[in-house]
């Protein structure tokens, strides 16, 4: 009797495979590592030779060297003149002037308490100003320190020139 785990496809291992014999036909594998190759260079010269056209280039030429026919196309026109349209006169300018007169009047204050506001540093005590357009209306601008009119509430950089800008 034969012992039934021995045999050549029982082993542990597999088969070994098998080799070729040297008249024989290649294994798969062995085609297919050199058919794919060869069909993907075939496939690059087949865009290669359709990218180019497949033409030489003796056979390439100008579109305008070869003959064309010629139309001729023949228009009549008719011109008619109509008179120039008038250009439009301007409208009369009208102005109108009016004269205004300003006269601006200030009446200016005595100080109160007989004095100036500076604090006694002398000026006019009979001449009193509220601010610098009363100053300028009365065309006293600009004041200095001493002067009639001069105060501390109109020098605001106390530089001693009261409404000087």
């Amino acid at each position: 009797m034969t012992h039934p785990y021995t045999g050549p496809h029982n082993g542990p291992y597999p088969a070994p495979p098998p080799v070729p014999q040297p008249g024989g036909p290649a294994p798969r594998w062995a085609r297919k590592r050199y058919a794919l190759p060869a069909l993907g260079l075939a496939l690059f010269i087949g865009i290669g030779i359709g990218a180019s056209g497949g033409e030489s280039a003796d056979d390439a030429k100008p579109a305008s060297a070869e003959p064309r026919p010629t139309v001729t196309v023949t228009t009549t026109a008719t011109a008619t003149s109509t008179p120039p349209a008038k250009k439009p006169e301007p409208a009369p300018t009208v102005t109108a002037t009016k004269t205004v007169e300003v006269t601006t009047t200030v009446t200016a204050q005595p100080a109160a308490g007989g004095g100036s506001d500076d604090g006694g540093s002398g000026g006019g005590a009979d001449v009193y100003y509220g601010n610098c357009s009363e100053v300028r209306a009365a065309g006293a601008a600009p004041i200095h320190r001493g002067e009639p009119g001069y105060a501390s509430h109109l020098d605001r950089d106390d530089d001693g020139v009261a409404c000087d800008t």
